[in-house]
């Protein structure tokens, strides 16, 4: 038996996504649900039809536009196309014009290309403060300035150059136009479903916890962090998914209504989960335990179905449906602690079955909103926010640019053919934490590695130069499709495509020798990479965790209000669902933040960590018993105002005294009715560990 009373097999089986449940792990692993088979058609048509065109046109200058269509196909990170669209025209121009320009200057030597190539990748590593796909669009653009450099180019060469990126781009936006416009709701529900299944794996691992007697509080706090991160993380990107659709059609349609509500449902039906498990956890009684296992065997595969029906836009079967809800409530019926979370969710369950038809949904009118922010405002917000050292994105740009020129003065004055893999790796592994930098090398090393194996092994049967090319289709389906299940399994399909594409471009060298000079390359850029992220101004994540935790303190104070003053009657539900939102995603961003910091080699801080990870899984609790007070009808019945507000009084000044070190929180006494006891405990409980944080954190 462990120190909490749980087995090791229990320990096993405490959490359906152990992976996440690990902070300190890095999060390398197999999503095999992302597999896009259409994107990777798309891909082999956008690229790999092009070479084979080629080489039987007897054109080899077409291999210009083959990779410009590929980059396209690289920076395209999915979205409606309001937003796809002006991001692959912008990286199509600015493609052609960094080749072009770039082959030009490369005439002048390394005096002028080496400062003029180091701002522009200074300013393609800048434009991470737009976001991710801003992010990827800088990278491939830092790739394509690189590649620019490899020789020299007259004014003729430079323009056909340039056209020819600009068809393949544009040949690669088309093909993104005519796969992608048919279904502008596909990716939000999508979305919405995954959310569904994640609420359904999360009530699964939670029939497993009831089903066990002793599972002790290290599995809680398991559960708690797998599954609360997963489901809130996955609302919101259904959410933006959702609002993002409905930004490109300009109005909310009758199905954009359809999958908003019920991502609202979930959203309550999370809540009310979450409130369960509390439940289960703290009360003891068997009869409470029966009957949350009967309610949980029946709402894990009814929450499976309803996001298999999402997934698919199946019709919903009412009849069977609202029975199932039926034999849910009557389930807790006989349990006055059960009963109102389950009438919750029952609730909740029926209004996502009635939206099951959009018919007379609601007038297809154009939805309501505040006036979008200009395009200047929108630019220049997060560069103005950025323009500082206290920035992790100034930084990260600024170093990038700084390893990227010895890296590129010491490949072109040693002019090898595959030099660039040198710089590409560095500019590539490169990000502004430490511990995505050192996951992002070793999956590009592993997969370097495996992908050349692969790569060496197609050699062996393929010789011809008609060969090579049409192998081209199947390695660019292959790489795409599994471009979203992880960076390491991208990196191994992707290689052998590239290795066959330098075959193809460099005919007469020997596969085996590209396959070894790829990897000593990514190996050494690998190492260059973690070597300068350690050496020029590392920001390390426990500077930056004393305010995650500041704000995920202050998110759970205003939850904890909100709730409470809706028991006296002082706030309404918006008020609950804006504040609660906000405290979820504040403790994943805490959350995050936490998990960076474990994976930084700063073993002198364990003691600080070890507070913060306590904190952690006191606020889920926090979370949890503000839910189990919303759900609880005799705490809004059975007490006068005045007794709900000293409560609320009571919990804010404890969490503002914890959340300034200002003095010690207030302790639960004995006329407070056991779940507002409990939060109390909680927030004792995390005013403690944060005085430990507090002593034992110190400067790097």
């Amino acid at each position: 038996m462990t120190a909490t009373g749980a087995s090791t097999s229990q320990l096993k089986y405490g959490t359906l996504r152990s992976r996440d449940a690990d902070l300190s792990r890095l999060p390398v692993g197999l999503d095999l649900r992302a597999v896009r088979v259409a994107e990777g058609i798309r891909a082999a048509l956008a690229c790999a039809v092009i070479f084979l065109l080629s080489q039987w046109l007897h054109q080899p200058t077409l291999a210009y536009m083959a990779l410009a269509a590929f980059f396209t196909c690289l920076c395209d990170t999915g979205g409606p196309i309001r937003l796809r669209l002006p991001r692959l025209i912008v990286f199509t121009v600015l493609g052609a014009l960094t080749w072009a320009g770039f082959g030009l200057l490369r005439n002048y030597g390394l005096a002028v290309v080496l400062p003029l190539a180091a701002a522009g990748i200074f300013l393609n590593s800048f434009a991470r403060v737009f976001g991710a796909a801003s992010a990827a669009a800088g990278n491939i653009l830092s790739i394509v300035l690189i590649l620019a450099l490899d020789r020299p180019l007259t004014g003729a060469e430079a323009a056909e150059i340039g056209v020819l990126f600009l068809c393949g781009g544009a040949w690669a936006i088309l093909l993104a136009l005519l796969v992608w416009r048919l279904h502008p709701y596909q990716q939000a529900r999508t979305a919405q479903a995954e959310v569904w299944r994640r609420l359904s794996a999360l009530a699964g691992d939670l029939l497993l916890l009831a089903q066990q007697d002793d599972a002790g509080a290290t599995i809680w706090e398991e559960h708690a962090r797998a599954h609360r991160r997963a489901v809130r993380a996955q609302i919101e990107t259904a959410r933006g998914a959702i609002m993002d659709a409905v930004g490109m059609r300009g109005q909310l349609s009758k199905r954009g209504a359809q999958v908003l509500l019920r991502l609202e449902a979930a959203d309550q039906l999370f809540g009310a989960l979450i409130a369960l498990s509390e439940l289960i956890e703290t009360v003891r009684a068997p009869a409470t335990r029966a009957a949350a296992v009967r309610m949980l065997r029946i709402l894990r595969p009814l929450l499976a179905v309803l996001a298999r029906a999402m997934l698919h836009d199946d019709p919903l079967r009412p009849g069977k449906l609202d029975n199932a809800v039926a034999r849910l409530t009557a389930a807790a019926a006989g349990d006055a602690k059960l009963a109102p979370v389950a009438a919750s969710i029952g609730g909740w369950l029926r209004s996502t079955v009635k939206l099951g038809r959009i018919e007379g949904l609601l007038p297809d009118e154009p939805a309501n909103g505040t006036a979008s922010q200009s395009l200047r405002a929108q630019f220049a917000a997060p560069i103005l926010a950025n323009l500082s050292w206290d920035s992790a994105m100034f930084r990260h740009a600024l170093r990038t640019a700084v390893i990227a020129v010895p890296a590129l003065a010491l490949t072109l004055h040693w002019n090898e053919p595959f030099a660039h893999w040198f710089t590409i790796t560095v500019v590539a592994t490169l990000q502004p934490f430490y511990a995505a930098t050192w996951q992002r090398a070793l999956e590009r090393i592993g997969g370097t590695v495996l992908g050349g194996l692969i790569a060496a092994a197609l050699a062996l049967v393929a010789h011809q130069p008609i060969v090579l090319a049409a192998l081209m289709i199947p390695l660019s389906v292959i790489a795409f499709s599994l471009r979203q299940v992880s960076f390491g399994t991208f990196i191994a399909c992707i290689t052998p495509l590239i290795i066959v594409l330098i075959e193809f471009m460099y005919p007469g060298q020997s596969a085996w020798e590209v396959v070894l000079l790829r990897a000593g390359f990514t190996l050494a850029g690998g190492a260059l990479a973690v070597f300068g992220w350690l050496v020029l101004w590392p920001s390390w994540e426990p500077q930056r965790l004393r305010g995650e935790m500041q704000a995920a303190l202050a998110a759970h104070a205003a939850y904890a209000g909100a709730v409470l003053a809706n028991l006296s009657g002082d706030s309404d539900a918006a008020a609950i669902e804006a504040t609660r939102r906000h405290a979820g995603r504040q403790s994943n961003n805490f959350e995050a933040s936490l998990t960076r910091a474990l994976q930084e080699p700063h073993t002198s801080r364990h003691g600080a960590l070890d507070a913060a990870m306590v904190v952690d899984a006191a606020l889920r609790r926090v979370a949890g018993q503000i839910s189990v007070i919303q759900h609880d009808a005799a705490l809004r019945t059975g007490f006068s105002p005045e007794t709900q507000r000293g409560w609320r009084e009571r919990i804010a000044s404890a969490m503002a005294a914890i959340g300034t070190a200002a003095a010690s929180p207030g302790r639960a006494d004995e006329t407070m009715p056991e779940p507002v006891a409990r939060l109390l405990r909680q927030v004792e409980l995390i005013g403690g560990a944060i005085s430990r944080y507090d002593g034992d954190a110190k400067p790097p």
